[in-house]
């Protein structure tokens, strides 16, 4: 391997643009004794995986080699025409972005370490750039995004966090027309932050409403303030900016190396805990308060707290109504014990958190002929102290 010329090429990477990466990938695998390199995204619903090379034509997730890759997240080699192609994930941190194909004359432990160091740099590498390329943005897209949806999504942190003690996911759809749902996580030192939030009515006003909570919490949050105080940031934000607009929402801090899990139900469905593969009925309901953003005599003085412990491999389910509420051709609706049995079985299959929830989703559109009547979000935490 020429280093010096490796070297040279990632120092190139920091300013290339982002329409330039195919190209540098190309480059790169040439420097580590390799053949070509292709980058694949995943599409915005995670169906497909889109070449940045505009030439080529995406490929599906289910029923690839590239797919298995992402879904796997685990290296994949299938023999070509001229050597072998290794599918390799790119991962940044626990966040799934696509897939790198490398073609190779012939395989060995050098080749499949370089090869995994390369998808390494540009998983690195395109969460650098995505944060203000359009480009990358619009190739992730299979149809036109509506204004309300563009504004949120824009608020929206990646899809899966995590560390090595706790992991969060999550996904909402219509993926091109939400407006009202939003989501958030965030690690701070060893606390897990999570908030699923539902505005009322489907419109741009809905999404101002989840954008200003969102912005509101997060202000807070980074200020030091404790879960009581967030909230209580978020009720006196609405009111000032949106006032006779609300939204309901579950905000939680989990301590990732005690497992303490400390909640705040403001008018949204409780959440869910799952143990041993079976829901613990009513482990985190709690006493009803008051959608975020009312005034007057309907503002709480304050909110209220609480709190539990869970054990290693818990996970707890946020979600909206539109989840549940999702209807076949008959009108029977999808359910909450049909929502919780997928996630039990998928777990116990073996899928990762990330995984479990694309599945899911999937399911809940299928069930309802990818025509949702409302927004539906689904937020995934899992702590696993056990993996430190």
């Amino acid at each position: 391997m020429e280093e010096n010329r490796l070297e040279q090429l990632i120092t190139e990477a920091q300013t290339a643009l982002p329409v330039e990466l195919p190209a540098l990938a190309n480059q790169c695998a040439s420097a580590l004794g390799l053949g070509t390199a292709l980058i694949y995204l995943a599409d915005l619903q995670q169906r497909l995986l889109i070449p940045l090379d505009e030439a080529l034509e995406p490929l599906p997730v289910e029923g690839s080699s590239a797919g298995w890759a992402y879904r796997t997240v685990s290296p994949r080699v299938v023999e070509a025409d001229d050597g072998l192609i290794v599918w390799v994930p790119l991962v940044d941190g626990a966040e799934r972005l696509g897939v790198l194909a490398v073609r190779t004359a012939s395989l060995d432990g050098v080749r499949i370490r370089r090869s995994r160091m390369l998808a390494h740099l540009f998983a690195m590498l395109i969460s650098s750039k995505r944060a203000y390329s359009d480009w990358l943005a619009a190739r992730t897209r299979t149809a036109t995004m509506r204004l309300p949806a563009e504004m949120l999504r824009a608020f929206l942190p990646p899809r899966t966090i995590g560390s090595s003690r706790c992991v969060s996911t999550a996904v909402l759809e219509p993926a091109y027309d939400i407006a009202g749902d939003a989501f958030d996580h965030s690690v701070i030192k060893n606390e897990l932050h999570t908030m699923i939030l539902d505005a009322m009515g489907h419109d741009l006003t809905a999404g101002l409403t989840t954008s200003v909570a969102m912005a509101a919490a997060r202000n807070a949050r980074r200020g030091g303030d404790d879960l009581a105080d967030v909230v209580g940031c978020v009720d006196k934000a609405l009111a000032q900016w949106l006032p006779d607009h609300f939204c309901t929402g579950v905000l939680c801090r989990l301590h990732a190396e005690t497992g303490v899990l400390r909640w705040v139900n403001c008018g949204h469905p409780p959440p869910l805990l799952i143990r041993a593969e079976r829901v613990l009925a009513g482990a985190l309901d709690s006493p009803p308060q008051p959608p975020i953003g009312l005034t007057g005599p309907l503002a709480p003085a304050t909110r209220q707290v609480h709190e539990t412990k869970l054990e290693p491999g818990d996970c707890v389910l946020l979600y909206t109504d539109g989840v549940v509420e999702a209807r076949d051709a008959n009108g029977a609706e999808f359910g909450l014990d049909r929502f919780t049995d997928f996630i039990i079985r998928s777990n116990a299959a073996g899928q990762r958190p990330a995984e479990v929830l694309r599945l899911l989703i999937h399911a809940i559109l299928d069930y309802q002929r990818n025509q949702l009547r409302d927004d539906a979000t689904i937020l995934l935490f899992e702590w696993r102290p056990q993996s430190q």
